[in-house]
Formats: structure tokens, sequence, C-alpha cells
């Protein structure tokens, strides 16, 4: 399986108040996100069988707009695995139900995605302890909000293939789209 990890898009600044905070959407600048990644996953040739997104309003929207780019028409699941606070052990679950398909996109939150991609590649799924019942990952990936990452779950451990984020999306988009040798013209 491919297990496509992505932080939800931009959405502007967080609440102290967690209810608020919650509902919090997407602003424009997350949405221009959203679809520059999509046509990453779409140039990848990105297999996806299914979405599954937090229960948090910025990740299910980031979802929505990613399957409606990619033409994807199955209904998006959600997951308190990937809500800010969901853990490991919920997340190791939610991936074996889905072990059959072949690709699996989750969107959710920091720290715990950088997190559950350091202890997917450490191939240590019970981690380090650090005595709260937190555990902490071998090394550390910085995941920018819109950004994904692909890994490869067929390898033990699992391999990170690639980590793309909006920034790097857009130089890359930039420097295909320039011409790369200058127009001559023939006589």
């Amino acid at each position: 399986m491919n297990l496509y990890l992505m932080r939800h898009a931009d959405a502007g600044v967080p609440r102290e108040n967690p209810v608020l905070d919650a509902k919090r959407g997407l602003v424009k600048e997350g949405k221009q996100q959203c679809m520059l990644m999509a046509g990453v996953l779409t140039g990848l040739k990105a297999q996806i069988d299914v979405i599954i997104s937090s229960p948090l309003k910025r990740a299910r929207q980031s979802a929505q707009f990613v399957a409606t780019e990619i033409g994807f028409e199955s209904p998006i699941l959600t997951s308190p695995a990937l809500a800010p606070d969901g853990d490991f052990a919920s997340m190791q679950q939610l991936i074996a139900q889905h072990a059959s398909r072949e690709g699996v996109l989750v969107v959710g939150h920091n720290p715990n995605l950088h997190q559950f991609i350091a202890r997917l590649m450490s191939g240590n799924g019970n981690g380090n302890g650090n005595g709260n019942g937190q555990h902490s990952p071998i090394g550390s990936i910085r995941v920018r909000k819109g950004a994904i990452a692909r890994i490869d779950m067929s390898k033990r451990p699992a391999q990170l293939q690639w980590l793309i984020d909006p920034r790097l999306a857009r130089i890359i988009y930039a420097s295909v789209t320039k011409s790369s040798r200058p127009k001559t013209s023939r006589k």
C-alpha cells in the first residue's frame, strides 16, 4: 500500500477556544494549496482508493478540495485517529483497516502527522516512551501546511518515497513551465 499523508492546508490563525478552532475553515491560500497539491498527485499518477480525514473542518475541506480536483468520487471518510489529539496506535489501526487498498490518502494535523511519519519509518511502532504515555519519534520530519508525504507501507520499515509541500510544488511548476532552452528560429 502507498500511504499518502497530507497536512491540512492553510486555515489562517488558530483560535484559543478549541470549539471555535475545530470549526476553522480554509482561507483562500489554503484552497489554492489544495488545488496545487491535487495537481501534484495527478502529475505523479497517484492511485487513491480511499480518502480519510480528521473530523476538523480544515482537514475535511482540504480532503474535499483534493478529492474534487483528482476526480475522486467515493465518499470521504472521517476518523478521530487523524484529529490533532490522535495517537499512533489509532493510526496503525486505521492503516490496518485499509491495508488491502493500493493507495490511501489521509488528511490530518501536526504535530501528530510528522510524528506518525517518523515512527512508521523508524520501524519501531512502539516508539520510545517519554514517561507520560506519549512516544518520541526517532527523527523529525517537517510537514508544512498542505504538504503530502508518500510512504511505501510494503517495505519494513516503511519507506518515505517523497514529501512535497506547496512551496516546492510551486517552484517545480514554475521551472517546468518556463522553456529550458532558448527558442531559435530555423531558416
